[in-house]
């Protein structure tokens, strides 16, 4: 009983300065060992609605068609560049025809397959052959496979890394046209390293329209450039069945 005395005797013996001290002080403490910081939980908030507003119109999408620009690199340094047009249909059917550095080459792929298709030449489509999709060969540079190149792949690693990655250098910036933002995230293909990626996004169709990803020292790994995007133009299936 003397013992529990003394300590309130104590307690109450410390004056109002260092009460707010120690306060002050356990407040810091709590906030450093929370989830996230309120400025950062606030950005990711705001991203994720952002990519949910994504999602919400890529569900609503039968199929869309666009012109992509990749920029890969070595060192940092550019290395080499890919442009292609863009098909997809759901349920997720895939057509990419090249025209850098494959002219007249189209590579198909249909969901749920272990394999994809390829045409050496658009003007010869009975030429054919088929590769698994984790083929080197028919990978990108960086690594990706067939089956990572639509957007509702980048939706899905978007949102899953927002709500496990910690976002301590989260950013998003808005005007009039468009939304881009900044977060780190497990690598694109194999979710082994951490990255970062910057992402704009087109606000009249709330798609993406440029793809940034760096190491975490900031080097750049690849760019992508998305263009003229046409939607639920009602894409024959034969599109995907030459």
């Amino acid at each position: 009983m003397k013992r529990r005395r003394r300590r309130l005797v104590l307690h109450s013996a410390l004056d109002p300065r260092t009460k707010k001290f120690w306060f002050a002080f356990l407040s810091v403490l709590f906030l450093l060992s929370s989830p996230g910081l309120p400025s950062e939980r606030s950005q990711r908030d705001r991203i994720l609605a952002v990519v949910q507003r994504m999602e919400a119109v890529f569900r609503s999408l039968a199929d869309y068609t666009c012109d992509v620009n990749q920029i890969y690199y070595r060192n940092g340094e550019e290395d080499q560049i890919y442009r292609f047009k863009f098909f997809l249909k759901k349920e997720k059917k895939i057509r990419v025809d090249f025209s850098q550095p494959h002219p007249g080459m189209t590579m198909i792929y249909k969901e749920g397959e272990d394999k994809a298709t390829i045409i050496p030449l658009r003007s010869s489509p009975k030429i054919r052959f088929r590769f698994p999709v984790d083929s080197y060969l028919i990978k990108t540079p960086t690594g990706q496979r067939i089956d990572q190149t639509d957007i509702g792949y980048l939706l899905g690693f978007l949102s899953k890394n927002l709500q496990r990655v910690r976002q301590e250098e989260a950013q998003i910036q808005e005007d009039d046209e468009k939304v881009s933002f900044f977060i780190r995230a497990l690598d694109y293909i194999e979710e082994k390293t951490l990255e970062k990626y910057r992402i704009s996004v087109n606000k009249k169709i709330w798609l993406p329209n440029q793809i940034e990803r760096y190491r975490l020292d900031g080097i750049p790994i690849e760019v992508t450039h998305i263009l003229n995007y046409s939607v639920n133009s009602r894409l024959e299936d034969k599109i995907f069945n030459p």
